[in-house]
């Protein structure tokens, strides 16, 4: 059976990998399991410059899923090749650096720094973050801002570019094919959603931040629902995301229309979660007779009306 999957030049050996945020900088889980196992390593979010993040309480779990509100918190980017690098340079599968800014010239500087680093896989573009030169605008709900951040990374790296899409919109795939035009080489599908918990005992915020993003198997409908509408917009691969927990949770982004897969939350509690998801989509090959795991992509059946 081939796992592999190929996200624009990036090769996968499986399409399992792990969201920016929930794995740290790799090392974190090394000894919690194989690393080398997974089709890809995602990393959290780095910005240019160093980011110290949101005060605490910052995490709070909640029905189906979890509420964060860490605030990208993060060492730069050269504090990121100086601590991290050295590891994930030393494993067997390819890093997704997931890189970050509030201006599109500070996301096309740092893409420019790691294009010149030498041997990173990929740059995942989180473009749920608030251009401050546009009254704070979301890069990711705006097509204008969304293509004029995408172009500047494209014109800055010849590194595979995956621009992590915001859930936050009306149309996704209107955003969608805005990404792929302006140069993307894949999408990911999806962030997380805005959202608030009060601890009804204190009548305060669960978060010191009031809001955070939430994430977790709540938001996985919504998350298939998205995979399934950017897919219809555009040609190149999605790497799905959004409470994937088991196999067949994987197995339903690939149906709807993802390439690729990413594990989030579940890694907080039980760090086995994208090794076991692999091997259950090897078991399901098996028992579907499959050879290959890109026949299961977009195989959702929609009936006509």
């Amino acid at each position: 059976m081939n796992l592999s999957v190929q996200i624009g030049k990036l090769r996968m050996q499986n399409p399992v990998t792990v969201a920016s945020g929930t794995f740290g900088y790799g090392a974190e889980y090394a000894k919690l399991i194989d690393v080398n196992q997974l089709g890809a390593v995602t990393v959290k979010g780095i910005r240019l410059n160093p980011v110290p993040g949101n005060p605490t309480p910052r995490a709070a779990e909640v029905s189906s899923g979890m509420l964060n509100a860490i605030g990208l918190q993060g060492p730069g980017v050269d504090g990121f090749i100086k601590k991290y690098w050295p590891f994930l340079q030393g494993l067997k599968v390819p890093t997704i650096i997931n890189i970050w800014g509030t201006t599109v010239e500070e996301y096309a500087e740092v893409a420019r720094r790691f294009d010149a680093l030498g041997g990173v896989g990929a740059l995942e573009l989180n473009v749920s973050c608030p251009n401050i030169k546009e009254g704070g605008a979301q890069f990711g709900t705006d097509c204008k801002l969304l293509s004029q951040v995408v172009t500047a990374c494209r014109q800055a790296t010849t590194l595979p570019l995956i621009t992590k899409m915001s859930p936050n919109v009306p149309n996704i795939g209107v955003l969608a094919k805005a990404a792929e035009d302006a140069g993307s080489d894949a999408l990911a599908v999806t962030n997380s959603f805005p959202a608030m918990a009060i601890d009804i005992q204190t009548r305060k915020p669960k978060l010191a931040n009031i809001t955070g993003g939430l994430t977790g198997p709540a938001i996985k409908p919504i998350a298939i629902k998205l995979v399934w509408e950017a897919a219809k917009a555009v040609k190149i691969p999605i790497i799905g995301m959004g409470g994937i927990q088991h196999a067949d949770d994987a197995v339903e982004f690939l149906m709807a229309g993802a390439t690729a897969v990413a594990v989030g939350t579940a890694n907080f509690y039980e760090p086995q979660t994208a090794l076991q998801v692999i091997a259950g989509l090897r078991e399901f090959m098996e028992k579907h007779h499959l050879a290959d795991v890109k026949e299961i992509t977009g195989s959702v059946i929609i009936a006509k009306k």
